[in-house]
C-alpha cells in the first residue's frame, strides 16, 4: 500500500507541476495589425490593392501578399515565384522577407506569394511604403511599390 501512495503522490505532484509550468508560460507574441492592404504599382504588369498577412512566432515572421488586382500573366506552378518583399523599418534600416513560396495559378488567376519567411525584432515597425516587392518569373524581374503608406499602419512586431 505504500507504494501505491507515494506513486499517486508523485504523479499528483507532477500533475501540479506541469498545470504550473502552463500557468507561468509567456503569452503568445503577436503581430499588430494582422493585415493591411496597400496600392501596388507593378510597371507595365499592372497593380491596384493587395493585402499584406503577417504572422509572428519570437524572432521569426512570414508576410503573404495577395491581390484580386493583379493577376497571372501566365499559368503559374507551385513555388516557382522567386519573392523578395523588403519592408522599410521605422527610424532607419529595413528587413527583408524572401522565399519560392506560392500556390499554382492559372492564367488571369489572382497573384499570391507567400508566406515569406523573415526576421524580426520585438518593437520592429514596419512599412510596405519606400519598400519594394520583387518577383522573378521564368526569369523576368517584377518589381513592386507601394504608392502611399499601408492602412491601417505599420506592422509592429512584439
Amino acid at each position: 500500500m505504500r507504494g501505491k501512495r507515494i506513486g499517486t503522490g508523485a504523479a499528483v505532484a507532477v500533475g501540479v507541476l506541469a498545470l504550473g509550468g502552463v500557468a507561468l508560460a509567456p503569452a503568445a507574441v503577436a503581430v499588430t495589425p494582422q493585415a493591411a492592404t496597400i496600392t501596388a504599382d507593378c510597371g507595365i504588369f499592372g497593380g491596384g490593392a493587395a493585402t499584406l498577412t503577417a504572422t509572428q512566432n519570437g524572432t521569426a515572421a512570414t508576410l503573404t501578399l495577395t491581390s484580386t488586382a493583379i493577376k497571372a500573366p501566365i499559368a503559374l506552378a507551385k513555388d516557382s515565384i522567386t519573392s523578395t518583399l523588403t519592408l522599410v523599418k521605422s527610424g532607419g534600416g529595413s528587413r527583408v522577407f524572401s522565399g519560392k513560396v506560392n500556390p499554382a495559378m492559372a492564367v488571369g488567376d489572382p497573384i499570391t506569394v507567400g508566406p515569406l519567411p523573415g526576421t524580426v525584432a520585438s518593437g520592429d515597425k514596419l512599412e510596405t511604403y519606400g519598400g519594394s516587392l520583387k518577383m522573378v518569373v521564368l526569369g523576368i524581374t517584377i518589381t513592386c511599390t507601394a504608392k502611399a503608406p499601408q492602412s491601417p499602419g505599420p506592422f509592429v512586431f512584439d
